[in-house]
Order: C-alpha cells, then sequence, then structure tokens
C-alpha cells in the first residue's frame, strides 16, 4: 500500500511523460494540488481540472509537448523529501535547479513555494521535488 500521495502523483507525470498521454488523473490532496499548481504557473504544464468521479475528487493534468514528435516539456520530476527520509533546507542553502532553468517545490510555513519565491521570501522548508 502505498501512503506516499505526492511520489504517486509525480510518478503519473512521469509515466504520462513517457507514455505522451494528453492527460493523467493523479490523487487528490491538498499538497499535490498545490504542486500541480505551481507546475501550471510555472509553465512545466498546460492545466489542470478538478473533477469528479464517484464521490472523490481527482485533480486531471493535462501535460504539455513541444514540437510535432510530442517531446515531453517536463525533462525529469525527482521526489527528493520522502517519508523515510526528510529533506529540510535554511534560506541560504535553497538548491538551485539546473542554473535557475528547473525549479524546486518546498514546503513552507507560508504554503508551498518554487526555490525563487523562497529566496525572495527569505524562508526555507522542506524539498519536495525538483523539476527540469
Amino acid at each position: 500500500m502505498n501512503n506516499d500521495t505526492i511520489a504517486t502523483a509525480l510518478t503519473a507525470i512521469r509515466n504520462g511523460n513517457i507514455r505522451r498521454k494528453a492527460i493523467i488523473r493523479i490523487p487528490a490532496t491538498k499538497v499535490t494540488e498545490g504542486i500541480v499548481q505551481i507546475l501550471a504557473e510555472e509553465g512545466f504544464i498546460k492545466d489542470f481540472v478538478k473533477h469528479q468521479d464517484n464521490g472523490k475528487e481527482f485533480p486531471d493534468v493535462s501535460l504539455k509537448y513541444l514540437g510535432k514528435k510530442k517531446d515531453p516539456h517536463i525533462a525529469v520530476v525527482k521526489r527528493i523529501s520522502k517519508p523515510g527520509l526528510r529533506v529540510y533546507s535554511d534560506r541560504r542553502q535553497i538548491p538551485k535547479i539546473l542554473g535557475g532553468m528547473g525549479i524546486a517545490i518546498l514546503s513552507t510555513s507560508r504554503g508551498l513555494v518554487t526555490d525563487r519565491e523562497a529566496r525572495k521570501q527569505e524562508i526555507g522548508g522542506e524539498v519536495l521535488c525538483h523539476t527540469w
């Protein structure tokens, strides 16, 4: 049984990119919806819509592809902090992903933010994932 909904959502996005899916469905929690919201704001995915199915809500994520060959816009999505090993970063040690080309998503006291926003607000937190 998998209790790590963040890893499940990131794996669904990774597998959807490999299979060139247009829309994927991920588990609905506040954290996964926040991650999808950040990915949409940063331009890694097209959009997401909440879908009701048998009384449960699921975000349907529209993936983004480049060119006629449909190359995935997301090259890598990697889970960093896991239930067995939490990874925290203070405001001075927030990682830069590919020199600013990618993003790190952090869970902070002010909600989910990207690495750029965390540096700007001068806050640290738990590093959930890296994406580029």
